[in-house]
C-alpha cells in the first residue's frame, strides 16, 4: 500500500512539473520577442531596434559637457549643410558654389529661412554644401549644431565623417531635416544619430494633420494639439527607438493614404514625424517634415508658421540655448 500511495504521489508531482512547464513556455517571451518594436495599429510590424553601441535616448547622462562651447563669449551659431549626392529637393534651390557662405538666391529657400530664423531670433546662421568645411571637429566646433538640410545619399567624405563623429562625442548639437534620412544610408553611427530610424519611402505629398505628442518641449510648447499641413509623410525602417517622440502625423487624414512607392504600408496610430534623443555625448533633434517650397518661403501654405516655430525650437534646443529634449 505505501508503494501505491508513493508511485501516485510520483505521477502527479510529474504531471504537475510538466504542466508548469508547458505554461511557462507559453508565456515568457523569448528573446527575439522581448526586442521586438510595440506592434503598431494597423501599420508596419516588426521594423528592428538595433544597437548602435553608444549611450543614448532621453536621459541627459548621455550628454558630454566638455566645455568646447562658450556662448557668453562667442555668442550662438549654427552651420547649415545642403550637399546632395542624389536627388534634390526644391526648397534647396541649384547647388551652391563652393566655401561658405556662398551667394544665395531666392531658389535657395530652405537656407534662406534658416537665415531668417537666426537674424530674428539672434543666432549666426554659416551655410555651406562644400564638405571640406566639415573636414575636421576644429572647424565644427564653432558651432553650437550643425545642420542637415535635406542632404542626400553620400555627402561625406570619410575626413567628415570622422569629424562629425567627434563633434557629436563633444557635446555637439545635431538638427537632421526632411531628406536628412535620405544621407548616409550604410553608416550605422548616422542612423543611430537619426534616432535608429531611416528613411524607406513616402506615401504621395498630400495634405494631413500632425498630432503634437509632447508640449513640453522647446520645439512642441507653442503648437496646437493639431495641425494641418502637407508633406511627403516619410515611412521608416528601421523604426526610431529609445526617442522621445514629439510629433506624429494621423494617417486617418490623409486623403490617399500613407502607402509608400515601395510598398510600406505605413504606421498605423503611431507615425512619427519629429523626435529627439541624447546620442554618444551630443544632442539629436530631427523631423522627417518639410517637403514644400512654400513651407519655408512667404507663400501662404497651411500650417507653415507651426512648422517654421517647430524646426526653431529645434535648433535653439539642440545648440543648447533652451532646455532639451523634455
Amino acid at each position: 500500500m505505501p508503494l501505491r500511495r508513493n508511485t501516485v504521489l510520483s505521477a502527479a508531482l510529474g504531471a504537475a512539473l510538466t504542466a508548469a512547464v508547458m505554461l511557462l513556455g507559453t508565456s515568457v517571451p523569448s528573446v527575439a520577442e522581448r526586442a521586438r518594436p510595440p506592434q503598431k495599429d494597423g501599420g508596419a510590424e516588426n521594423l528592428g531596434r538595433p544597437d548602435y553601441g553608444v549611450c543614448r535616448g532621453t536621459d541627459p547622462d548621455c550628454y558630454h559637457d566638455w566645455g568646447n562651447f562658450d556662448p557668453t563669449t562667442d555668442g550662438y551659431r549654427v552651420l547649415v549643410y545642403s550637399r546632395t549626392a542624389g536627388p534634390r529637393h526644391a526648397h534647396l534651390g541649384p547647388a551652391l558654389a563652393p566655401g561658405l557662405n556662398p551667394p544665395l538666391t531666392p531658389q535657395h529657400a530652405a537656407q534662406s529661412a534658416l537665415v531668417k530664423l537666426g537674424a530674428e531670433h539672434d543666432f549666426a546662421v554659416d551655410w555651406t554644401e562644400d564638405v571640406t568645411q566639415l573636414s575636421s571637429p576644429s572647424r565644427l566646433f564653432r558651432y553650437n549644431a550643425v545642420i542637415f538640410m535635406s542632404t542626400t545619399r553620400d555627402t561625406l567624405d570619410d575626413a567628415a565623417q570622422t569629424a562629425l563623429r567627434q563633434y557629436v562625442r563633444g557635446g555637439g548639437g545635431f538638427v537632421g531635416v526632411h531628406n536628412a534620412f535620405g544621407t548616409e544610408y550604410n553608416w550605422e553611427w548616422y542612423e543611430g544619430l537619426l534616432g535608429g530610424a531611416n528613411y524607406y519611402d513616402h506615401g504621395r505629398n498630400q495634405p494631413g494633420t500632425v498630432v503634437t505628442t509632447n508640449r513640453r518641449d522647446v520645439s512642441t510648447a507653442g503648437l496646437p494639439a493639431r495641425w494641418d499641413f502637407a508633406d511627403e509623410w516619410y515611412n521608416l525602417v528601421p523604426f526610431p527607438s529609445q526617442v522621445r517622440v514629439l510629433a506624429k502625423v494621423d494617417e486617418s487624414t490623409l486623403p490617399e493614404g500613407p502607402q509608400g512607392g515601395s510598398g510600406h504600408p505605413g504606421h498605423g496610430a503611431d507615425h512619427p514625424v519629429s523626435w529627439c534623443q541624447y546620442y554618444d555625448g551630443g544632442r539629436s533633434w530631427v523631423t522627417t517634415l518639410g517637403h514644400a517650397v512654400e513651407a519655408w518661403t512667404e507663400a501662404p501654405m497651411t500650417g507653415d508658421r507651426y512648422f517654421l516655430d517647430h524646426v526653431l525650437g529645434g535648433i535653439e534646443s539642440a545648440m543648447g540655448r533652451a532646455p532639451f529634449c523634455r
